[in-house]
């Protein structure tokens, strides 16, 4: 690899060239005892995934990131970190470009889906998260534009380098703002980023559409739908609206 990446104090970078899922390898070192902060980059992977076990196509051009996170939390506030990574991505948009966050954790900018995001959790007995890997995946040299995407893809520009020390800069920053300040202050940024309230949309529940109005989220990260037949909060789904 040509320059190596500047990651935030005390985190580590595991950079390769090629691997199946930079998830399966962040989280094999996690169960080694790898620290937070560890940071699994490739260049490129072939057997990348998104959410719902889709194909996440991984080609040579575009960042993919696994990180290791330690949160020490219920297991049920594990997926408050999709919302902070979900953040992190935004932030490093540059400022001449729109950026959305869409529940539950996509970014999109100027219209196009440009970050993937992934969190796989591995849970104590006691309930407890032991830990988290944020995968995550932006388009930076190109847009894979996929028959089965809901959205058109979009790019930063730039390279993968500058991208990865922006990115886990910011996600360094939104982890410390989780920690000192709790989900409502990284709730309230999120919903700041997402499209306005009362929005059409569609949800899509395995094979039931739900149609309503977009209501935000609640304090544990649901969504709120206001539909025809009264208000519905939503924990798992998948928001199919133009601006949510």
């Amino acid at each position: 690899m040509s320059s190596t990446p500047v990651l935030p104090d005390g985190w580590r970078l595991v950079a390769l060239e090629s691997v199946g899922s930079t998830n399966d390898e962040a989280a094999r070192l996690a169960d080694a005892g790898a620290p937070e902060g560890t940071v699994v980059w490739a260049r490129e992977q072939t057997g990348g995934r998104g959410r719902r076990g889709r194909a996440w196509a991984s080609p040579v051009g575009n960042l993919y990131t696994s990180t290791i996170l330690r949160p020490d939390c219920p297991a049920a506030r594990a997926a408050e970190l999709g919302f902070v990574s979900a953040l992190a991505v935004a932030d490093i948009v540059p400022s001449d470009r729109a950026v959305r966050v869409k529940w539950p954790n996509d970014v999109l900018v100027d219209g196009g889906k440009v970050a993937g995001i992934l969190l796989e959790s591995a849970i104590a007995q006691t309930g407890v998260v032991q830990h988290v890997i944020a995968g995550i995946g932006i388009n930076v040299g190109f847009a894979p534009q996929l028959p089965e995407m809901r959205y058109p893809g979009a790019a930063l520009g730039g390279s993968v380098e500058a991208a990865l020390e922006a990115f886990t800069a910011a996600l360094a920053q939104r982890l410390a703002e989780w920690r000192r300040e709790g989900f409502e202050a990284v709730r309230a940024h999120w919903l700041a980023k997402a499209g306005p309230l009362g929005t059409e949309v569609d949800v899509k529940l395995g094979d039931e559409l739900v149609r309503g109005r977009f209501g935000g989220v609640d304090h544990e990260g649901a969504l709120l739908l206001e539909t025809s037949s009264g208000p519905r909060r939503i924990v798992s789904g998948e928001l199919l609206g133009r601006a949510a």
